[in-house]
């Protein structure tokens, strides 16, 4: 599969890496050490067209399809993966939540908005007792006249504090039954609606993290997605494709690590020569170089599935999986060979060590991407 061959792709894919080398790199680390989440960059990104990658022209997107989705968010994360995160989360959970189960008049009215990055999008699923367990989560919505009033909480929900739109999850029946769920788009300012604490995270830091609490809601049903009951079924399609999202994510931040892993070992010197001429280090490189490619070409069968409108639940995962693990191996390994510059928030190396790990939790952990795999692969 050679996906360099495709002109537009790699026009793509620089003029990525322009920007975020241009507006990203210069405040890497301010961003980290204070946690701010630099709402006025992703207003730029929506400028670029990089808020509505997957979204059609007609509601103001980009109209790309998942193997462009895949080399923004790679050349973005390889500089801040923090910032990949949050580009993910907004396009592949909220945008596209909207865009596959809205009706004609809620894309027409949320989707212009977000593709243009003037508005920052949630994903509510995950709650404080149920993780994985999204069937039996506690979130409500009642249904009263023509408004549904909900109640309950999110958390570790990206945008949380700054998102403008959020699209929940809520249980509409009994819990832990099948058709239970139910998926509503909430806007900031209603009443009732409003958020927790930003959560201090070991990496991912200028990506904002918090709680959504809902504090008897109302939502006209108008705000609806989709039929009464669809809200789990819809939330693991959604997840296919946020798992290409987080791959992709793992993808950048994988080789940002290898490339400044294979720039010191050409530049560091030990025993007059250079380290990357050691087997020990070379063997390192070899390794991470290999399991790139690898992670890479599962993640661009899955976005060509993506793109054809075939099933990607088990090649989605494969690609989560791989990549997502790959990428703590190899972040774990470039920090190695930095050694104790490794160590040094001065380096590279060590955010990249502290980013990686998210990538084999958020969006199903790598045993929840195991238990898909098995499932399909033995049904």
């Amino acid at each position: 599969m050679n996906h360099n061959s495709d002109q537009d792709l790699k026009m793509i894919a620089e003029t990525a890496r322009d920007f975020a080398e241009k507006n990203i790199r210069p405040h890497i680390m301010e961003w980290d050490e204070a946690q701010i989440f630099p709402i006025d960059l992703f207003h730029q990104l929506g400028e670029m067209g990089f808020m509505g990658i997957l979204v059609p022209e007609v509601y103001g997107g980009a109209g790309l399809g998942y193997q462009e989705y895949v080399s923004v968010l790679d050349e973005i994360s390889q500089v801040d993966p923090s910032i990949g995160l949050s580009v993910a989360a907004h396009n592949s959970l909220c945008t596209n939540h909207i865009l596959e189960f809205g009706n004609e008049e809620q894309k027409k009215k949320w989707l212009p908005q977000l593709a243009s990055g003037k508005v920052i999008g949630a994903w509510g699923l995950t709650e404080h007792n149920t993780g994985s367990d999204s069937g039996g989560m506690s979130t409500t919505a009642v249904k009263d006249g023509d408004e549904w009033v909900i109640t309950g909480a999110k958390n570790f929900i990206t945008h949380a504090i700054s998102g403008d739109i959020a699209v929940v999850m809520t249980r509409t029946g009994e819990k832990g039954a099948k058709n239970n769920s139910t998926a509503f788009v909430l806007e900031k300012g209603m009443p009732g609606f409003s958020s927790g604490k930003k959560e201090n995270k070991l990496g991912m830091r200028a990506s904002e993290t918090a709680e959504l609490i809902f504090d008897q809601v109302r939502v006209p049903d108008s705000h609806r997605l989709g039929e009464v009951g669809s809200g789990f079924k819809q939330a693991m399609k959604i997840l296919d494709g946020g798992r290409i999202s987080i791959a992709a994510l793992s993808l950048g931040i994988a080789r940002g690590a290898y490339k400044a892993a294979l720039k010191y070992s050409k530049e560091r010197n030990q025993f007059g020569q250079a380290i990357a001429k050691f087997q020990a280090i070379s063997f390192m490189l070899a390794d991470m170089a290999t399991e790139i490619d690898a992670a890479e070409l599962l993640i661009r069968r899955a976005a060509d599935l993506k793109n054809n409108h075939q099933k990607v639940t088990r090649e989605g995962a494969m690609a989560k999986l791989y990549a997502s693990e790959a990428c703590v191996r190899i972040s774990n390994n470039a920090l190695q060979i930095f050694g104790g510059y490794g160590y040094t928030k001065d380096f590279p190396a060590e955010k990249y060590y502290r980013d990686s790990k998210l990538c084999t939790i958020g969006e199903g952990t790598s045993e929840i991407q195991r238990l898909v795999i098995g499932r399909d692969i033995t049904q």
